[in-house]
């Protein structure tokens, strides 16, 4: 793994631990100002709408819960990185992502005065 990748693989851990922490503003801080997430039934337009979202999934369906992300391809070139991911999200009490919310999730990162983040987000039902 070159030090691109590994950088962009640290962007994940930081997400993640966020995410743990059930912090919408450092979650929300790994996105580049005019990112946009796209999810069945969602589409979130910019770091604000981002945070806004994820604070009230952290207040109320996701709190206690942990997103998972396995990459399982990672291409960057230049200042983009696109990443393809097996998602989901392991709710309180779970163990392990149930197979009906399993996802596959694009990410693009856009290296930004040195720092990697996310450009854009989709998922979609893996199965």
């Amino acid at each position: 793994m070159n030090s691109d990748e590994k950088a962009v693989h640290e962007v994940f851990d930081r997400l993640y631990k966020a995410w743990g922490d059930g912090d919408a503003e450092a979650f929300a801080d790994l996105y580049v100002e005019d990112a946009t997430v796209v999810m069945p039934g969602v589409f979130n337009r910019g770091r604000e709408a981002v945070r806004d979202f994820m604070a009230a999934g952290f207040a109320g369906p996701l709190k206690g819960s942990r997103g998972v992300d396995e990459p399982q391809d990672v291409r960057v070139d230049g200042d983009t990185a696109i990443v393809v991911s097996k998602a989901g999200i392991i709710m309180a009490g779970e163990q392990e992502v149930p197979p009906e919310r399993e996802r596959v999730a694009t990410w693009v990162l856009s290296r930004r005065d040195g720092r990697w983040l996310v450009a854009a987000y989709a998922n979609a039902p893996a199965r």
